[in-house]
């Protein structure tokens, strides 16, 4: 029994010792410092000792009664700063900053710190904006607003030197201190800044019409190098397509060349066969012509010249058919050749090849076509020539029958002429029947005779009047040289 009041009685005095220590025992925060007062200490770096005991980051007994616990907050602490100043221009600026504190870490600042804020922690902001405020405006009346702008670090700086007197003494120290805005109502830092922006704006505009004339030259450099590409391109095609415009203009001319070609040597061949021809026939008729001037002879001769005309007539139109097939060829070839020529014309100068082709070919029918015609026009010449010749020999030796050759070969012509009177006549009346019809046809028929009896008697009068009887012509005029005498064609 006594045994379990002893042991009752020892738990409960430990319980009370546990008790009374957790009471005396106080553990300061690592944000705090516990300040003990009640009992005479001495603290490093004060030269006299202190009424109350300054803990940190450990823990301590307090005597319950006798000793006064207290903390105060290391904690950061910040204050905004707007603060009206005046520059030293005179000019009203408002200033905007923050300043960001706590109280020291070392005994003297936490208990300079104690003696001020231990029961005004919350005026600690305002005692410190009130410090900076009066040292903010000392500051910049002192310095000009382009001092301000372009060097904030020397207010900033100038700012904290200023007060770090005073916050030390205070038991504070400045961790931060910024100047966030300068505020200007007057409008000077704007007006300040407008040469600036002018100039800035002004090489803005200079760097972007710089930039704006680089771009158009690099995009016309472009252009001009995809033109000449272009050019390039299409000078190639062009060329390849002279080349091959030419391979077909000569398949084109190679028939046509040689069909004149052909042409040529057959004119040229007919022509030969014209000349001897005429050169036989000429030859057989004035063999036929200097022969006795009999009937035989003469009809003979009539018949030779008959022929001779006949084929000279063939020659001739044989000659203009091959004229006018020339000309006609000529023509297409040339129409062809202008065609090719302007559908070719646009495609440079790769063209002229093909072009002084088709010139070549022109050129090479024009020739074709000049000597067939010289050709054709001499033959005809000469024949003419012989002909007349000939004529003119037969007038010569017998006057009336030449004019009776030309008569018989002009006797349809003279007939149809002189029925051509019937011609307009609407109605006729004939009174005697079928024998008044013979009889009108009868005076039509011998309306030719009567022009032959009127040559027969104007080649009598001119015997008469005493011509020569060689066969030159009373058409040669009296008195004229013999060289000037024009030989008759034909009565």
């Amino acid at each position: 029994m006594v045994v379990g009041v002893v042991a009752g009685t020892a738990v409960a005095a430990v319980l009370v010792l546990i008790g009374l220590f957790k009471l005396m025992w106080r553990v300061a925060e690592p944000n705090e410092a516990l300040v003990i007062s009640g009992s005479k200490h001495r603290v490093e770096g004060l030269e006299e000792g202190m009424g109350f005991r300054i803990v940190t980051g450990r823990g301590t007994l307090v005597m319950p009664g006798v000793q006064v616990v207290r903390k105060l907050s290391l904690d950061l602490n910040e204050t905004e700063l707007q603060v009206d100043c005046v520059t030293h221009q005179g000019i009203p600026l408002k200033v905007r900053g923050v300043v960001i504190f706590k109280v020291g870490d070392d005994f003297v600042s936490i208990a300079n710190a104690a003696r001020r804020f231990l029961d005004q922690q919350r005026m600690m902001s305002e005692r410190v904006h009130n410090v900076f405020a009066g040292h903010l405006r000392s500051i910049v009346g002192g310095l000009t607003v382009e001092d301000m702008i372009r060097d904030r670090e020397k207010l900033t700086g100038q700012t904290r030197a200023a007060c770090g007197t005073e916050m030390e003494k205070l038991g504070l120290i400045v961790d931060s201190l910024q100047i966030h805005e300068i505020e200007d109502p007057t409008g000077y830092i704007q007006n300040l800044a407008m040469p600036h922006a002018a100039a800035v704006q002004r090489d803005a505009r200079i760097a972007q019409a710089e930039a704006n004339r680089l771009a158009t030259e690099a995009e016309q450099a472009s252009f001009a190098r995809m033109a000449e590409a272009t050019r390039d391109s299409e000078i190639l095609q062009a060329g390849y397509q002279a080349e091959r415009d030419k391979a077909a203009a000569k398949a084109r001319q190679a028939g046509p060349h040689a069909e004149a070609a052909a042409r040529q040597e057959v004119v040229v061949q007919e022509t030969r066969v014209a000349e001897l021809e005429a050169h036989r026939r000429e030859q057989q008729l004035q063999a036929d012509v200097r022969k006795p001037a009999d009937a035989k002879a003469y009809e003979k001769r009539t018949l030779a010249e008959a022929e001779r005309d006949a084929r000279i007539s063939a020659a001739e139109a044989k000659a203009k058919e091959t004229e006018l097939a020339a000309a006609a060829e000529a023509t297409r070839v040339k129409t062809a050749a202008g065609a090719e020529a302007e559908a070719t014309k646009t495609r440079g100068a790769a063209t002229a090849a093909a072009t002084r082709a088709t010139g070549e070919a022109e050129a090479a029918a024009a020739q074709a076509r000049g000597l067939a015609a010289a050709e054709a026009t001499k033959a005809q010449g000469l024949a003419e020539a012989e002909a007349i010749k000939a004529r003119a020999a037969a007038l010569a030796e017998n006057q009336e029958a030449v004019v009776a050759q030309q008569l018989a070969e002009k006797w349809p012509e003279i007939v149809q002429a002189g029925a051509s009177a019937f011609g307009n006549v609407d109605n006729m009346v004939l009174l005697n029947g079928a024998d008044g019809m013979a009889e009108v046809f009868a005076k039509a028929l011998t309306m030719g005779g009567t022009g032959l009896g009127l040559a027969r008697q104007l080649l009598s009068s001119m015997n008469q009047n005493g011509q020569p009887a060689n066969g030159t012509s009373a058409l040669n005029g009296a008195g004229a040289p013999p060289s000037q005498k024009v030989p008759v064609e034909g009565a």
